[in-house]
């Protein structure tokens, strides 16, 4: 039997999951992180991208996290995301609109945009979109 983590993701609005895993893996700003049983404690930002929680060798859930906090202790692991949500719950059209506004406003020269936080509304959204295509292909 494998060493199990408790792991908690929670959201602004709700706790998303609650429950054991043997990993989990999560995408720290350093670079993606797994984590299991008894890992050393440490505390990591998020970027946006897809937390996969890896429940037995059959199964692993993904979800979406647009950023937020990891806590990683011994025996169990919390995600403070900003906004958190099940890779199957991921709305499809609203991702694709946000990449096509991001995408707009990037183009636009005028200098009448925060060039930054629409770079950071394609990353998100781009993220939206690989986490549920890779829930797809699963």
């Amino acid at each position: 039997m494998a060493i199990t983590i408790h792991v908690d993701i929670v959201s602004a609005e709700s706790a998303i999951y609650s429950g054991l895993a043997e990993m989990v893996f999560a995408p720290a700003e350093q670079g993606e992180v797994g984590i299991g049983g008894r890992h050393a404690p440490f505390i990591a930002k998020m970027r946006p991208g897809e937390v996969r929680v890896k429940v037995s060798a059959t199964e692993t859930l993904p979800f979406f996290v647009s950023g937020g906090i990891l806590e990683v202790q011994p025996h169990i692991v919390t995600v403070l995301a900003d906004t958190a949500v099940r890779a199957r719950d991921i709305d499809e059209a609203a991702a694709l609109e946000a990449k096509r506004a991001a995408e707009e406003a990037l183009a636009d020269r005028s200098g009448k945009i925060d060039y930054a936080k629409a770079q950071a509304q394609l990353a998100h959204a781009m993220q939206q979109l690989r986490t549920l295509e890779k829930y797809r292909r699963s």
